[in-house]
């Protein structure tokens, strides 16, 4: 949801030329997006558009994001919060891991650029096709976690109870993401992803009264 890192920390390998000119390309395409649709509204933005602000072909375009709604929905970070999940010490306990990489995610994602991660969240609430597009991607992110847990846990990839949990973490995150742009964005984020992280681990608890 911000700009991407170019630059590796130092425990990981430095990326090559050619990956930093990916990154920016796709940032470029990002930027340009965001700015024509704040400048006059995402059905009315097309990829000639977006390619001629980006100062790229359109089948450049077409090469980096299959879709409109991928250049909205992708970004970089899906690979550095499953590194992050990896380097946590082993004995510690699985939602704790979870939780230090969703404030990971949360910083890099949203506090890094509000106003960005308020576009795209909106445009999720607003526009049918970017909403059922994310629905897409989700089996693509929770295969991803899948893999993840079961590296950290022990337990095959593709199991029932770790595919229940990966897909129910992935869209609990989502219904946050929607909830957050549906009600004008007026919570902090952070708070409505912990509470989304209490329902997944304790499950839903009678209000008092």
């Amino acid at each position: 949801m911000t700009a991407p890192r170019t630059t590796a920390p130092a425990d990981r390998p430095q990326l090559g030329l050619r990956e930093r000119k990916k990154i920016k390309t796709r940032e470029a395409i990002r930027t340009a997006t965001y700015q024509l649709v704040r400048e006059q509204g995402y059905e009315a933005t097309t990829i000639e558009q977006i390619a001629d602000r980006a100062e790229v072909s359109p089948s450049t375009v077409f090469r980096y994001f299959p879709t409109k709604e991928d250049i909205v929905l992708t970004d970089e970070y899906d690979p550095i919060l499953l590194d992050e999940l990896r380097a946590r010490p082993a004995g510690e306990p699985w939602p704790d891991s979870i939780r230090h990489v969703m404030r990971e995610a949360i910083r890099t994602g949203v506090e890094e650029d509000a106003e960005v991660a308020r576009l795209r969240t909106r445009l999720m609430v607003e526009v049918p096709a970017v909403r059922s597009r994310m629905m897409e991607s989700m089996s693509v992110s929770g295969h991803m976690l899948c893999t993840a847990i079961g590296e950290r846990t022990g337990r095959d990839p593709d199991s029932l109870e770790v595919r229940v949990y990966a897909m129910s973490l992935i869209g609990g995150l989502m219904e946050t993401s929607l909830y957050w742009a549906a009600n004008g964005h007026r919570d902090d984020f952070s708070a409505l992803v912990d509470r989304t992280l209490e329902v997944l681990q304790h499950g839903l608890l009678r209000e008092n009264g």
